[in-house]
């Protein structure tokens, strides 16, 4: 049995001398493995990158078995960010939080498709950070836990919300939380309406996003998160500390 497919390299690993074993994240098959031949090699290393479009066939004998990938580059988005440190931190943590979050050959057209949309946002200099954090409450919409940020869940008001419940993932107003103030993630403004995205925004969307994408994700409880995450969230408080480059702020 066989099909063709649209895919995106959330990772790839060496298999024996020359082969590699694939994940991709594909528009109508979900985060599906298969073994390339050749994909351990020099020549196939360029196109296996994470973050890379790919034109896939995938063959095996039987549905359940591993089977082999044919891929073939459509268009390389590491390349693209190679002289861009931290975006390119970016495109590998969303890669394998897609790789860790989902079960294999479920599919998630949206996913897919957001991935794309994320990684035109990185190559925008000054709101990529940003954008970035949104994908992350995309994704938690698509693992099933979706934020409700749009009134305060003790009152039912729409304006001035700054925090955010743990536990129920809903916002909540200045006054209202004032009192549990020490027990809710904040909420940065930006995630809620057209307030800059300054660097500890940035940071303290991450958090937000971080908190639930380890107590609500498929993983919850063993390990964490992705160090690739690990990674971006390190690099980004860095460049918080030391300059004022991020998103403007």
């Amino acid at each position: 049995m066989d099909w063709t497919d649209d895919g995106i390299v959330l990772s790839a690993r060496k298999h024996g001398e020359s082969a590699a074993v694939v994940h991709l994240m594909t528009r109508a098959h979900g985060r599906h493995a298969g073994l390339v031949r050749g994909g351990g090699g020099r020549r196939m290393r360029g196109v296996l990158q994470p973050g890379n479009q790919v034109r896939c066939v995938w063959r095996a004998r039987l549905q359940e078995h591993l089977g082999h990938f044919t891929v073939e580059l459509v268009r390389s988005r590491a390349a693209v960010l190679l002289d861009e440190r931290l975006p390119l931190t970016a495109l590998s943590a969303a890669c394998a939080l897609v790789d860790s979050m989902f079960p294999e050959r479920e599919a998630h057209p949206g996913v897919h498709d957001d991935l794309l949309e994320l990684f035109d946002a990185l190559a925008r200099p000054d709101t990529w950070s940003a954008a970035y954090v949104r994908w992350e409450i995309v994704l938690l919409r698509e693992l099933g836990f979706g934020l409700d940020l749009g009134s305060c869940a003790a009152t039912g008001v729409r304006h001035d919300l700054v925090w955010v419940s743990p536990k129920s993932g809903r916002a909540v107003s200045a006054d209202a939380g004032r009192p549990y103030r020490d027990r809710l993630l904040p909420l940065p403004g930006f995630l809620i309406g057209d307030a800059p995205a300054r660097a500890a925004d940035v940071m303290a969307g991450l958090r937000l996003t971080g908190h639930f994408l380890a107590t609500h994700g498929p993983g919850a409880g063993h390990g964490g998160l992705p160090p690739a995450r690990d990674r971006l969230v390190a690099g980004l408080s860095r460049s918080a500390t030391t300059s004022c480059g991020i998103n403007g702020a």
